[in-house]
């Protein structure tokens, strides 16, 4: 399975349940996660998607860091079993 693959299926699945889930590109900002998922209700996460048993890279887990910092909840999901598992938590 591909990466692309798993993030189709986080945004049918994030739409189903009430949420958006926006493709997250900040210039100048590399390793920033792939998505930033909005439930009804305010709630906000960032998601990293990987190909199944990948890894984020090190300049990706250094902006993971620079957001949990903030206090922001930061997932790297790389299957779509997670994904289900993320929308029961936060669904």
């Amino acid at each position: 399975m591909r990466e692309k693959e798993i993030e189709e299926y986080l945004r049918k699945r994030v739409k189903e349940h009430g949420g958006i889930a926006y493709k997250f590109e900040s210039p100048g900002n590399a390793g920033v996660p792939d998505r930033i998922v909005v439930f009804p209700g305010g709630r906000i996460i960032f998601v990293e998607l990987k190909a199944p048993r990948k890894k984020p890279t090190k300049l990706q887990l250094a902006q993971h860091r620079k957001l949990t910092n903030l206090g922001c909840t930061v997932l790297v999901i790389d299957s779509k079993e997670q994904v289900d598992e993320f929308i029961k938590c936060y669904g």
